[in-house]
């Protein structure tokens, strides 16, 4: 443990893997201009991969299920070092507003069931009657498993634990991965790609805005769950805090690194939450951001070695705050010598030079 651990990115991801590594009695530098920023900063917070299932990805969602099995532990755990992350289980409905989102649903029913997965169909009575306030969706589905974090309390929590164990933090840029001695984590989010050939092309942005509003005077409260929707094809959720605040997120293209907020992504969330919780026309609009995830060229972030000492944690997608716990447990085997978890084997960012060679 004499080398010092240098992990690029002072993400959900970064931060993460630096507290466990830390915890257990490494060295610890974390490289980030502004730490506990970025896409973490702007995520919505949902631990939910059962609703994020979908027939193809089934490593994705053995991988998050795991790391979801991690979370309690993971939660409690950051507690004791002082700052409660927000940890919350109220489950999740996804609703669909219209026949053909509907049909969107019933696949995403059938798949879970098929593999064992605990989803209960939902008239939009019933969902109504889970959810008052919702307007007239069609169908859904309940999952009780699914969990949720506040974000900004995460973040705040993991930069204490971070410097309560001792981690430094580095505001410099690394240019060259020539420029580090020991081992290193690489977990700076979309800008992965350019801290190693293999990534270069592997790791790209995908832009989202995303709305935190707040409920007026004599106005419905946000919903006891989080809420996922289908409206007319586009996906968006509706997140509650514990503070009474409500995200409404997200809307996903690809726009290279441009991080402005357009007047179409505003326009779209809220046309689709109107659709989906009518009462949310009258909440204030108390923040509008914009924010880039760190796509992969599949479904799956990558997770494992690069080269002696050089380690991959990004690509993460909407799945940076779920796969935190499992994806700092595989950096803390790597650096005691041991096997990390069996369901990062699938996330191995050798898979990129298999596809090179077909």
């Amino acid at each position: 443990m004499n080398e010092t651990l240098t992990v690029v990115g002072g993400g959900v991801i970064g931060l993460s893997a630096a507290w466990r590594a830390a915890a257990r009695g490494h060295r610890v530098t974390v490289v980030d201009p502004s730490p506990a920023r970025g896409a973490s900063w702007l995520a919505g917070g949902m631990l939910a991969p059962v609703t994020e299932a979908w027939p193809g990805e089934e490593h994705v969602l053995s991988l998050g299920e795991e790391s979801l099995r991690r979370w309690p532990d993971f939660a409690r755990d950051l507690a004791a070092e002082g700052t409660d992350p927000g940890l919350a289980s109220h489950g999740t409905i996804v609703v669909a507003f219209d026949s053909a989102d509907a049909g969107h649903l019933e696949i995403l029913a059938e798949y879970l069931t098929s593999l064992g997965r605990a989803v209960e169909r939902l008239t939009g009575r019933a969902a109504r009657r889970l959810a008052p306030g919702l307007g007239a969706v069609r169908s859904g589905l309940h999952v009780p498993g699914d969990l949720a974090v506040d974000n900004r309390k995460l973040l705040t929590a993991l930069l204490a634990a971070c410097s309560k164990r001792g981690v430094e933090f580095s505001a410099s840029r690394i240019a060259s991965l020539d420029d580090v001695t020991g081992p290193v984590v690489l977990a700076a989010g979309a800008w992965t790609g350019a801290l190693h050939p293999l990534l270069a092309d592997a790791v790209r942005p995908l832009k989202g805005e995303i709305l935190r509003l707040r409920p007026r005077r004599g106005c419905l409260p946000p919903p006891p769950y989080t809420v996922r929707a289908m409206v007319e094809g586009r996906p968006i959720y509706l997140v509650p805090r514990a503070d009474g605040e409500l995200v409404l997120g997200a809307t996903q293209y690809e726009a290279g690194f441009d991080e402005a907020v357009t007047a179409r992504g505003v326009r779209e969330l809220l046309e689709g939450a109107e659709r989906i919780l009518p009462g949310i026309t009258e909440y204030e609009l108390v923040e509008i951001a914009a924010g880039l995830r760190a796509g992969s060229r599949d479904a799956l972030p990558y997770i494992g070695e690069l080269g002696e000492g050089v380690y991959a944690a990004t690509g993460h997608h909407r799945n940076g705050l779920l796969m935190a716990p499992v994806t700092a447990d595989a950096v803390v085997a790597w650096l005691a010598g041991e096997a990390p978890p069996d369901e990062i084997g699938a996330a191995a960012p050798a898979r990129l030079l298999q596809k090179e060679r077909v």
